[in-house]
C-alpha cells in the first residue's frame, strides 16, 4: 500500500518588485494640506486682529485671546491634516494581495508622511517669511543709523548733555527736581540741576537694580533735591520716598509683564504641540479611511 505524503512548497515568499510607499499620493496630500493651512492662518490673523483693538478696555483679555488662539491652531490642524490624509489614502495605488491589517498600516504610514511633509513645508515657508521680513527691518534700520551718523558729529555735545534726559529713569528725575517755583527753570544754574538730574539718576538706577537704597544714599537724595528746589529737608525726603515707591511700583509692573509672556510662551509652545499630535493621529486616521475607500 503506497503511503501519501504531504507535499511541502519551499520556495521561498516572492517580494512585489512595487514599493509599499506612494509617495506621489504623500505629496500631494502634504501639499493640500499645507495650503489649507495657509489659508486657515490667514483667516485666523484676520479674526484674531478683530479681538484686538488700540482704544482702551475694548480689547479682548490676554486669556480671552491665549484660549482663542489655542483653540484655532487645534482647529487648523485638524482641518488641514484631515484634507492631507484623505486625499493621501484616495490617491495611492492599490496593493494587491496585501493582507488587510497591513495595507491598514500602511495607510496610517502614508497619513503620518503626509502630515510630517506639511509641517515642514508650512515650518518653511513661516520661517522664509520671517527671514525676508527680519532683513528688511535690517536694511531700513541700517539705512535709518547711517542717515544719523552723518549728522551725529555736529550734535555730539549737545547729546551728551541731554543723555540722562532721555534714561529710563527721566520721568522720576524730574519728579525729585521739579521746583515751587517754575521760573527756576529759566534762571541761571541749570548746569547745576542738570548735573544733581544725572547724579540722582544713577543712584536711582543703581537701587533699582539692587532692589533698595542705601540710607546715606537716601539721606544725600533728600539733602540734595531740598538744596536744588527749595523745598525744606522734610518736604524734600517725602518727595525723596514718593518717587522711590514710584520706581518700586514701575520695576514691579515690569516684572510682572515679563512673568505674563513667560506664561504665555509656554501655554503657546504646550498647545502648538498638543495641536501638532492632534493633527498627525487626524492624517492617519483620515488616510485609513480614504484607503478603504480607495479599496472599495
Amino acid at each position: 500500500m503506497a503511503s501519501t505524503l504531504p507535499a511541502f512548497d519551499d520556495a521561498p515568499p516572492v517580494e512585489s518588485p512595487e514599493s509599499a510607499v506612494s509617495w506621489g499620493a504623500i505629496i500631494a496630500g502634504a501639499v493640500s494640506a499645507a495650503a489649507l493651512t495657509i489659508v486657515l492662518m490667514f483667516l485666523g490673523s484676520g479674526l484674531g486682529l478683530t479681538m484686538v483693538s488700540p482704544w482702551a478696555n475694548e480689547s479682548a483679555g490676554a486669556t480671552t485671546f491665549a484660549v482663542s488662539a489655542a483653540i484655532w491652531m487645534i482647529v487648523v490642524q485638524w482641518l488641514s491634516s484631515a484634507l492631507g490624509g484623505y486625499m493621501t489614502g484616495r490617491l495611492r495605488t492599490r496593493w494587491v494581495g496585501v493582507h488587510t491589517d497591513e495595507t491598514f498600516f500602511r495607510d496610517t504610514a502614508h497619513g503620518l508622511l503626509a502630515w510630517a511633509l506639511a509641517t515642514l513645508l508650512v515650518a518653511f515657508i513661516a520661517s522664509s517669511s520671517l527671514t525676508s521680513a527680519v532683513g528688511t527691518g535690517v536694511q531700513a534700520a541700517s539705512n535709518v543709523a547711517s542717515g544719523a551718523a552723518m549728522g551725529a558729529s555736529a550734535g555730539a555735545a549737545s547729546t551728551a548733555d541731554e543723555g540722562a534726559t532721555d534714561s529710563a529713569t527721566s520721568y522720576f528725575v524730574d519728579n525729585l527736581f521739579r521746583p515751587n517755583d517754575p521760573t527756576r527753570l529759566a534762571a541761571p544754574g541749570a548746569e547745576g540741576d542738570a548735573a544733581a538730574a544725572a547724579q540722582a539718576s544713577r543712584i536711582l538706577i543703581a537701587s533699582a537694580a539692587a532692589g533698595e537704597i542705601s540710607p546715606a544714599d537716601r539721606t544725600y537724595l533728600g539733602t540734595l533735591v531740598s538744596a536744588r528746589t527749595g523745598l525744606s529737608q522734610a518736604d524734600a525726603t517725602a518727595r525723596v520716598d514718593a518717587v522711590l515707591t514710584q520706581v518700586e511700583q514701575a520695576k514691579t509692573r515690569a516684572q510682572e509683564a515679563a512673568d505674563t509672556a513667560r506664561k504665555a510662551g509656554i501655554a503657546f509652545a504646550l498647545m502648538a504641540a498638543l495641536s501638532l499630535v492632534i493633527g498627525a493621529f487626524i492624517a492617519s486616521a483620515a488616510a485609513a479611511l480614504g484607503g478603504r475607500l480607495r479599496d472599495e
